[in-house]
Parts: C-alpha cells; sequence; structure tokens
C-alpha cells in the first residue's frame, strides 16, 4: 500500500506544481500593475533598523523596486519566476521531472536542471559568472546560496540598482562591462523604460544607444586572477554566441556548469551548443524551451 501511495503522489506531484503556477500566474496577471505591485510588496518588502526598504525573497535581498515603475513590473511578470520559483515555492528542486513541465508554461524557464549526475544548479562555494546581471536578481540568488558572483552589466540606469543589490548582499562583484568576444567599446540599444532587454546585436523602436565596454569572459578571468569559474548564467539578447567564443579557455580549463538563454536568434540552439563543443567536447547538453544547460559530468 505505501508503495503505490508513493507512485501516486510522485504521479500528480508534476501536475499539482503546474496547477500552482497557473494559480500564480492568473493572480499576477498585467492588467493591474498597481495592484499586484502591491501584492508583491506585501510578502517580500522588508525594512532595515535604518529605515531603509528592500525586497527579501529566499534569502536573496534585492532593491525595493516600488519606485521604478517599469522594472517592478518587469520584475514580477519575467524575472522572479525565472529566478526565483524554484527556489521559493520548490526548495530549489530542480529534478528533470519538474522542470520539463513547468518550462513548458514559464516566460523563459529557470536556471537549474538536475538529472542524476548531471546537475546544473548553483552550490556553496561556487564562482558564478552573472551574464546580463540586470538589477542583480540571479546574483542575489547565488549569493544566498553562499556562491560568489560576478554580475556583469554595462547600461548605467540598471548599473545603479545592480550596485545596491550588491550593498545588500554578500559576495556579489558588479562589473560595469558586457562580455563579448573582443575587448573595446561598443552601442548598445536599450529600449526605453524597459532596460531589462538592452541589446548589442538587436536594434529597436524607441530607444536609445549608449557606447560600453566589453571585454573577453578569458580576459576577465586571466587579468582579476580569479582562480575558477564553476557556473555561467548568461541572458545577453543574442550576444550569448559572442561571449561563449570569448570563454572558450573557460570552457576548456574550467569547465563550468552554464544555463544559457537560447531564444533569441533560431539558430541559437544548435549553434551555442557547437561553440561550446568546440571548446570542449567533454560537455553533456540538455536542451529545454528557451535555455541550454551544460555539464561536464565527471
Amino acid at each position: 500500500m505505501k508503495t503505490l501511495l508513493k507512485k501516486v503522489v510522485k504521479a500528480i506531484l508534476p501536475y499539482g506544481i503546474l496547477c500552482l503556477y497557473r494559480k500564480i500566474k492568473e493572480r499576477t496577471a498585467h492588467n493591474d500593475m498597481q495592484k499586484n505591485a502591491d501584492i508583491f510588496s506585501r510578502n517580500f518588502l522588508k525594512t532595515k533598523e535604518d529605515g531603509e526598504c528592500y525586497f527579501e525573497i529566499a534569502g536573496a535581498k534585492l532593491p525595493n523596486l516600488c519606485n521604478y515603475s517599469n522594472k517592478i513590473n518587469d520584475f514580477i511578470y519575467y524575472v522572479f519566476q525565472d529566478t526565483f520559483f524554484f527556489p521559493y515555492f520548490l526548495n530549489d528542486n530542480y529534478d528533470r521531472s519538474l522542470v520539463e513541465i513547468l518550462d513548458l508554461y514559464m516566460v523563459e524557464g529557470p536556471y537549474g536542471y538536475k538529472d542524476g549526475d548531471f546537475d546544473v544548479s548553483v552550490q556553496k562555494g561556487d564562482v558564478v559568472m552573472d551574464v546580463g546581471a540586470w538589477i542583480g536578481d540571479f546574483s542575489a540568488y547565488a549569493s544566498s546560496k553562499g556562491a560568489t558572483s560576478y554580475a556583469f552589466e554595462p547600461v548605467d540606469s540598471v548599473y545603479e540598482l545592480l550596485q545596491k543589490t550588491a550593498e545588500l548582499n554578500a559576495n556579489i562583484y558588479p562589473v560595469r562591462k558586457g562580455l563579448s568576444d573582443k575587448v573595446g567599446k561598443v552601442s548598445i540599444n536599450v529600449p526605453s523604460g524597459w532596460e531589462v532587454a538592452s541589446s548589442i546585436s538587436a536594434h529597436r523602436n524607441n530607444s536609445i544607444n549608449e557606447t560600453i565596454s566589453i571585454t573577453t569572459l578569458d580576459e576577465f578571468v586571466k587579468e582579476n586572477k580569479i582562480p575558477k569559474v564553476d557556473f555561467i548564467k548568461a541572458d545577453i539578447e543574442g550576444e550569448e554566441r559572442n561571449m561563449l567564443k570569448g570563454a572558450s579557455w573557460v570552457l576548456k580549463k574550467y569547465a563550468p556548469k552554464l544555463a544559457i538563454c537560447t531564444y533569441h536568434n533560431p539558430e541559437d540552439p544548435q549553434l551555442l551548443e557547437k561553440i561550446i563543443l568546440e571548446a570542449n567536447p567533454e560537455y553533456k547538453i540538455v536542451h529545454l524551451k528557451k535555455k541550454l544547460f551544460a555539464q561536464v559530468v565527471k
């Protein structure tokens, strides 16, 4: 009887989690932004002794975004579910059975995936490269897990909030640069009021251009004498291919776990896999709807 009960629970668990996700998504529908921001604040807004307010989600601390109407709604609708849905609701359970079913319904999917020995998740003591850090949400999550994060964000208006995130959490090092396959200066396209989607590769209407500094991950790691790289998270609006090309030495020498967005260009899933395997053929790669996960399983 106990064996049968375990099988029933295991069979219905993914469906139950899916129902939970749908309920949460319905409650945060886009049609009432202020109401959703108020609900979000009631659940996660904290106040320090000096009166400063901040968000705390599953141990990760972020600046108070309530005074930034565009950013708070970007966070609620997009960033929260990618970075914090699994830590907050599922206690960091990135088991394949859960990730694959929820990935079908989430906007972009989580940054973790586990299947037996294949384990792409942030662990205590990891050195993380957060490429396309935005306000530092993933870096704050990594910090809450006991990791150290180098957070790359070149856009001025966003970098200011990233610095505040670094002040709230341990071992986050903001870097005001983009990562690519060369060192120098380039123009980045910043959508007006929606800095979450700034891009070197794509150009949009109703946007402005900023000149930013870029470097390669190989150069950054060597120049700063970073002794290891354990995890790379990247969401950089189509520049992932060039970032990986500029990280070939790191991929070969350190074989970090990878969680890379693949949805910005139709050829990205195949092209990014090719670049990774050319740098280090030992990688095992798993593709989901909008991300790939890669690890050298020892």
